[in-house]
């Protein structure tokens, strides 16, 4: 019979994203996991059976938590293209003022190249590519998005600009030119009836 957990695996899971975040996966040691998650190295390796498995554990919590919480807080459905804009602005200015930067585009950076993503970067990427299209398709067939934009398309960009601003932000670039950017990119896809 196995042993009960006897911690809260919350806020284990939110420690661990944060050390990985802060540290990445290379340079968060387990003497560093044991610092953040509060659990001793026995402890980490009985419940999630190596480093790897509370990466993937703490990155599967990044997505439900961090990413779809911002999603939901900036960018319901209800709120179209204003609310897409909003999230991409929130981007330039990270939860209490910290520097831990997204653990989608830090993995990305850091895992990319060696032959193939982290399936939580692929979940990650794919959840907000799927969340943009839906409000770009929405605000096509509300006549709310500018006539000719092909909503797969301004998707993609929509991601490629989300990303890029994080990698931006996370090696200390100014947010004016980068808020002028996001308004910029938002005033082209909405529709404006100029009659």
């Amino acid at each position: 019979m196995g042993r009960t957990r006897d911690y809260d695996e919350a806020a284990v899971l939110a420690g661990a994203m944060d050390a990985f975040r802060r540290q990445g996966y290379e340079g968060a040691s387990i003497r560093d996991l044991e610092v953040a998650t509060g659990l001793k190295a026995g402890s980490i390796y009985n419940s999630f059976g190596d480093k790897a498995g509370l990466f993937s554990a703490a990155f599967a919590h990044y997505n439900r938590a961090v990413l779809q919480g911002r999603l939901d807080r900036f960018a319901p459905r209800e709120r179209g293209l204003d609310g897409l804009r909003k999230l991409l602005l929130s981007l330039l200015h990270e939860p209490g003022g910290g520097t831990f930067g997204c653990l989608i585009t830090n993995s990305a950076v850091e895992l990319g190249g060696k032959g193939k993503s982290h399936p939580s970067v692929d979940e990650g990427l794919r959840t907000l590519e799927t969340a943009f299209l839906a409000r770009l398709a929405a605000a096509r067939k509300e006549r709310a998005l500018h006539a000719g934009t092909n909503p797969a398309v301004a998707a993609t960009r929509l991601l490629a600009l989300y990303q890029g601003i994080l990698v931006l932000i996370r090696a200390g670039y100014a947010a004016a030119p980068l808020k002028r950017l996001i308004n910029q990119e938002f005033d082209s896809l909405e529709f404006a009836d100029d009659a």
